[in-house]
């Protein structure tokens, strides 16, 4: 059986934008493995975001292949998609998103929610995974009794949740100061040595720098793809 969770293969995205052709992706390919600590890296504009989406199961390639978890997203129907989004991939976001109403206990728990975990199994994980993170004094505050790193700790929490394959972050650190940015960096660092893929897409070289794997794209093409060195486990 594979241990690939992520293939592109010539895979192109084009946008109309009034009379305007955009090529967000250009054909590209490269395919990522289960355990890995990767980085997608470019400049605004680059078409990472839209690698991402496209990773994210939240766009279709204008043509080429894309698989997740061996299942080809375009021959998927929205529900399937939201299914697979929900079940295979965690999603943690620069903002935060998280629910101003909701408890950092709650937040945690809703990705579960719709999985239809009844709520004693969803509390119980939620707390597992918040003490992960060390966030278990701060379950029944609110988002606006929490630092930036700490609601990105939330953030991270509710993503590892539902035990995803993948974690896909857009941007982690960059709300963050620089100190707490290494600490969250960290954080991915130790869950990814417990299994999970983790994808980071970022501007930023030094998160390239703090990851095992970066993939760099500029003008909807991939510019590079290689190992750290000097990365150290």
């Amino acid at each position: 059986m594979s241990s690939t969770v992520i293939r592109m293969q010539d895979v192109s995205r084009i946008y109309q934008m009034g009379d305007n052709i955009v090529n967000a992706l250009r054909g590209i390919s490269f395919s990522i493995e289960q355990g890995e600590f990767v980085s997608i890296m470019g400049p605004s504009g680059s078409g990472k975001s839209t690698c991402m989406n496209m990773i994210g199961c939240l766009d279709r390639p204008t043509s080429g292949i894309v698989e997740i978890g061996g299942k080809e997203t375009a021959k998927m129907t929205e529900k399937e998609l939201a299914v697979l989004r929900n079940k295979t991939i965690g999603f943690v976001f620069q903002q935060y998103h998280l629910l101003a109403g909701m408890t950092v206990l709650e937040n945690v728990m809703l990705p579960l929610r719709y999985q239809g975990i009844e709520r004693s199994k969803r509390a119980e994980l939620a707390k597992e995974v918040l003490s992960l993170v060390n966030l278990e004094e701060r379950i029944h505050h609110h988002p606006h009794e929490l630092s930036g790193g700490q609601k990105q700790r939330v953030a991270i929490a509710r993503a590892m949740v539902t035990k995803p394959h993948i974690i896909l972050a857009d941007e982690p650190t960059g709300a963050l100061d620089s100190k707490t940015g290494k600490q969250v960096m960290e954080l991915f660092k130790q869950i990814n040595k417990n299994g999970t893929t983790i994808v980071i897409v970022t501007h930023d070289p030094g998160i390239g720098q703090s990851t095992r794997r970066c993939i760099r794209i500029l003008d909807g093409n991939i510019q590079s793809d290689t190992i750290n060195p000097d990365y150290e486990d």
